[in-house]
């Protein structure tokens, strides 16, 4: 069982695997943060947003999870628009 509530039989591979990757982390924190921001965005993010969110998902889960709790500052190449959308999406400040 992922935590997905979204099914991806309506998204295009890249997508599909996107939401698999997003909820299959390690760290269910970062399971949470991301695959709850790809149920409810992956079938509308751009093709740039898109790689934008497949980078963040190449990042461990032991680097990322202070970046979105604010602890670490984010590295300015990750520091982007979609990146402060998945922060707020799961209620972090900042």
């Amino acid at each position: 069982m992922t935590g997905t509530t979204r099914s991806s039989a309506d998204l295009d591979p890249r997508r599909r695997r996107a939401l698999i990757r997003a909820w299959r982390r390690g760290m269910r924190e970062v399971d949470l943060v991301l695959g709850g921001f790809a149920d409810r965005h992956i079938a509308a993010l751009s093709d740039e947003d898109l790689a934008v969110f497949e980078a963040l998902l190449e990042v461990p889960d032991t680097t990322l999870l202070p970046w979105v709790t604010g602890e670490k500052a984010v590295p300015q190449q990750y520091d982007t628009e979609l990146f402060s959308r998945v922060r707020v999406s799961c209620g972090a400040q900042g």
